[in-house]
């Protein structure tokens, strides 16, 4: 149904990249979802004043709860849609993982509303009737909340939103919710087993979980994380492809929401290169680079020395040490700074965020290594935080 409507009323439907596309679509799942909601709370409400069960109609206020999330998700996608204004020069896009977030607010406020109900079931059993009706009507719900499931992450996962994901996962959890308060209302039928509130903790517990992980995974890009390791490689082959462009480092990719990404980066090129040329071709990369994946990207180019046998021999030195500290660790930006007594060997050290090794003793054991090709060498090494590593 879904791909259906898309196709009536979206243009460019295939075009995920078009911000007005992932608008559409948002504006789109979230009519949908609050119309499926709407009449499944109806349909729940009735089979659970008809069964008198409590997990019934828990679940009935639950499918409201979702057409309120699907509302929000709605207006979300509209309000991350505004243009840039002087106040927002990045634009509006970050609403749309808060969306996300209220979503997984109204998930765990509904699993606690839940618990709470089913704990004084546990507390005053009552018994609960089951009939062909409830079981049908509930049967439909399963379907029905199954497929809000499969296209709510089919566009999420389409479009790249953590919205239409957190929306997903509640759908998942609703189905699992009906799923047990249907099963509980055969035991309780065929068995005399009043495990109404027993199933209905079970469920809360389920709802509860799919809530955190929607929060999740929408409190991760409002925080800042580190930037898919895949896309990384992508970025990294692309830019060294250009020739004679022979390093990459600094890199550090800002998201302000979906299609709304910024990055910076430093591009090593031999010195003796024309400084025209190359500028040239950095202008290039970053025109190709946002193209390709939508990134808007400033690159800083790093003169290295490319040449000098002495400078190369050290470079070798410390990066056959660093690998020694683990996995990411990489040095820049070397350069030799003859003195009188001595020589200064000047480079940076990244070091990846998750890294538990001790800067000072990184430095430490590269500067003596540095030493033991020439006593004349004197390291002066910058520790850098490398974003993208892990």
């Amino acid at each position: 149904m879904i791909s259906l409507l898309a196709k009536l009323f979206i243009k460019n439907s295939s075009d995920k990249s078009d911000p007005k596309t992932r608008r559409a679509y948002g504006t789109l799942c979230g009519a949908v979802g609050i119309v499926l909601n709407v009449i499944l709370f109806a349909v729940k409400l009735f089979a659970g004043t008809a069964s008198g069960s409590v997990a019934v109609t828990a679940d009935a206020f639950n499918n409201i709860s979702d057409a309120g999330s699907s509302l929000v998700t709605m207006i979300g996608f509209r309000l991350a849609g505004r243009k840039p204004d002087p106040e927002h020069p990045f634009g509006h896009g970050r609403l749309e993982y808060i969306s996300g977030l209220i979503v997984a607010m109204l998930i765990f406020v509904m699993g606690f509303e839940l618990m709470l109900s089913s704990v004084n079931a546990i507390r005053s059993p009552e018994p609960t009737e089951l009939s062909v009706l409830t079981v049908v009507l509930l049967s439909a719900s399963i379907a029905v909340k199954l497929y809000m499931f499969f296209y709510n992450r089919s566009v999420g996962k389409k479009i790249g939103s953590a919205a239409m994901c957190a929306t997903a996962a509640d759908s998942l959890g609703d189905t699992a919710a009906t799923a047990a308060v249907l099963i509980s209302l055969a035991v309780s039928h065929y068995f005399g087993l009043l495990i109404d509130g027993y199933v209905g903790l079970l469920v809360a517990g389920f709802i509860l979980y799919s809530g955190f992980n929607a929060a999740k995974e929408t409190i991760a890009p409002l925080l800042g994380e580190r930037p898919d390791k895949e896309l990384v490689g992508e970025l990294e082959k692309l830019i060294l492809s250009y020739e004679p462009i022979c390093g990459v480092h600094d890199l550090i990719l800002h998201d302000y929401g979906p299609g709304r990404q910024f990055m910076s980066l430093h591009a090593e090129v031999p010195m003796n290169e024309d400084i025209l040329y190359v500028h040239d071709v950095i202008d290039n990369v970053e025109i190709e680079i946002f193209k390709k994946f939508g990134i808007e990207t400033v690159i800083h180019m790093d003169p290295v020395d490319t040449r000098d046998e002495r400078l190369n021999r050290i470079k070798k030195t410390v990066h056959e040490l660093l690998c020694g500290f683990g996995e990411g660790m990489h040095a820049h930006d070397f350069r030799l700074v003859p003195g009188n007594t001595h020589t200064n060997v000047i480079f940076d050290i990244a070091i990846p965020v998750a890294s538990k090794n001790d800067p000072e003793s990184i430095k430490l054991s590269v500067a003596t290594a540095v030493a033991a090709i020439d006593p004349q060498y004197r390291c002066v090494i910058k520790i850098d935080i490398d974003y993208v590593g892990e």
